[in-house]
């Protein structure tokens, strides 16, 4: 099924929410709450820039319900869970890691305290791209929580070149596979007719999902669709990623982190798979992001107290990458 969805986002308020993880009596045992309306869940994947967070933004603006996002970022400091809570959305951040893996139970005793602490009507969990959403519906299943809804987000310029080169294999359809709703995002950059064949390749993938063709990952409402079934507990390989995570201090020039950004595309501090940064720069705080090779700076309301990068990729550079930042510092 296929869904035409074209419209844009908005922007920032100020909150945030810290919570212990900790040991918990209660790891396996179903959860029960206190509400009399089911608690409505929903995870959403996709790879590394596909447009995940800024899909939770879009759905969550207009949304009454009550809701808490849980957060699987990449790196030692989030960037994600600030740019969720600059909107006013009670975000939780995991550590790094994944949580179908190493993190399953911090993500089991997380989502106790959740409920027993916000008593949601929505929770929404934002996976790392390397993730595996089936892991994520097994933990969510092992604690009584239904029902799920999996939304997975596809980058339209490059999903068709990773498919056919079976770059991600298996890890990559199990986003695919598992999706309940697929937003095949970013059309704005490339034309119709690889649109289309990127629609056409998922419905194959996927028959019983729901497609939308989206910019800015905007879709009018989240369609009620079949809930998942459990999926069969077959072995899953976490991609394997290098992660750096650097610290900058306040007022670095923006043009220095512009150039830093601009030459990640062109591969000079080795293969840049995603990288994003939370700078407050000399001209003011900023976001920035590079996905898809594709770079963009987009100016934020709230004041950054701790500049800080995270990239993402193989063979990285990292004394190169440190010496050009550390001679930004300088300048």
């Amino acid at each position: 099924m296929f869904e035409n969805a074209i419209s844009h986002q908005g922007s920032p308020p100020i909150h945030s929410v810290s919570i212990d993880i900790e040991a918990s009596s209660s790891l396996y045992s179903p959860i029960q709450k206190a509400s009399s309306s089911p608690l409505k869940t929903t995870i959403v994947c996709g790879m590394l820039g596909s447009g995940k967070t800024t899909f939770i933004q879009n759905s969550l603006k207009n949304m009454s319900e009550k809701s808490v996002v849980l957060v699987n970022d990449f790196g030692q400091t989030g960037i994600d869970g600030e740019i969720l809570s600059a909107d006013g959305i009670e975000t939780i951040e995991l550590p790094s890691g994944c949580v179908c893996c190493t993190l399953k139970f911090d993500l089991i005793t997380t989502i106790e305290k959740v409920l027993q602490r916000f008593q949601p009507e929505r929770l929404l969990i934002e996976p790392s791209g390397v993730a595996s959403p089936s892991g994520v519906v097994e933990i969510l299943a092992s604690l009584n929580i239904s029902p799920v809804i999996v939304i997975g987000i596809v980058d339209a310029t490059e999903f068709i070149d990773f498919y056919q080169s079976e770059m991600y294999g298996s890890f990559f359809l199990d986003q695919i596979t598992n999706s309940d709703i697929i937003l095949v995002n970013k059309i704005d950059l490339v034309d119709r007719e690889r649109t289309q064949k990127t629609v056409s390749l998922l419905a194959t993938l996927n028959e019983r999902a729901v497609i939308f063709a989206t910019i800015w990952a905007a879709i009018d409402t989240i369609p009620d669709v079949d809930h998942r079934k459990i999926p069969s507990g077959e072995e899953r390989h976490l991609l394997h990623f290098d992660t750096l995570t650097i610290s900058l201090k306040e007022s670095t020039p923006y043009s220095r982190v512009e150039n830093f950004f601009q030459d990640m595309a062109t591969g000079k501090f080795g293969a840049i798979i995603r990288a994003k940064g939370l700078v407050q720069t000399g001209s003011g705080p900023y976001r920035f992001d590079l996905a898809s090779g594709r770079f963009a700076a987009v100016p934020v309301s709230n004041l950054i107290k701790a500049s800080r990068l995270v990239i993402i990729g193989n063979n990285l550079k990292e004394s190169r990458i440190r010496s050009f930042l550390s001679s930004s510092k300088r300048r």
